[in-house]
């Protein structure tokens, strides 16, 4: 299939009412309106495509974006790639989930997440740390920097609160993601959380709220899910 073919898939599929919910959420113009239950039927037939997927996400149309996201072939990702899509992330949506989920399961995620979380720019430093959120998730804790993970979280500790807003977001996800699949860590995450205490947020419009990282770790240690990895970050 040709980008132009989906995009005309992806348009007749859009639908005003989830399109308000979407933008209540942050997501901006241009945005037809597709739930995610019909990407994935394109993403079943598409399976994965790198070519395709760059084409997608250029047309700067939130569902496509979305959507280039689930069929791209991560490891054929290069930095440059990565960094174009991160530069074009229209939305928190796009930057800490899309783009990250991407550089999480691409061969750059480590070195690209240590550089953005750095940056002074909110979307940016925001999408760092979910990508680190999402490495924990997927990475055998062989294949991580367990020391590094600690120094993580004494950063987390002691800038959360300073950070911007959608950053403190993230942190306090990585924090929980830290705990829940790195097992050697979560005493150490638990004990981050202890410290930091209630991260507060602005979610704009929505019922969305902050989890408390101390009371979500408790609940995968209770399901007996410490340690167990994802497949995918994608959803």
């Amino acid at each position: 299939m040709t980008a132009a073919e989906i995009m005309s898939e992806l348009k007749a599929l859009g639908r005003d009412s989830y399109k308000k919910v979407l933008l209540n959420h942050g997501i901006r113009e241009p945005v037809f309106g597709v739930k995610i239950e019909e990407m994935k039927k394109i993403q079943k037939r598409v399976k994965k495509d790198y070519r395709l997927a760059l084409d997608l996400y250029d047309t700067g149309v939130y569902d496509a974006m979305y959507l280039a996201g689930l069929i791209v072939d991560d490891s054929r990702m290069t930095q440059k790639d990565l960094r174009n899509w991160l530069a074009k992330a229209s939305s928190a949506a796009l930057s800490e989930f899309t783009v990250a989920w991407v550089a999480a399961e691409s061969h750059h995620g480590w070195d690209l997440a240590l550089k953005w979380i750095d940056s002074a720019k909110e979307g940016t430093a925001s999408a760092g740390w979910s990508t680190l959120a999402g490495l924990v998730a997927i990475k055998d804790d062989a294949e991580l920097d367990i020391g590094e993970l600690k120094r993580l979280l004494q950063r987390v500790q002691k800038t959360i609160h300073d950070s911007p807003n959608r950053v403190r977001y993230v942190m306090n996800r990585f924090v929980i993601a830290v705990g829940s699949y790195v097992k050697s860590l979560t005493q150490l995450a638990l004990q981050t959380a202890a410290k930091v205490g209630p991260v507060t947020v602005d979610m704009g419009d929505t019922e969305c709220k902050v989890p408390s990282a101390a009371e979500y770790i408790r609940k995968v240690e209770q399901r007996g899910a410490i340690g167990r990895k994802r497949k995918t970050v994608k959803c």
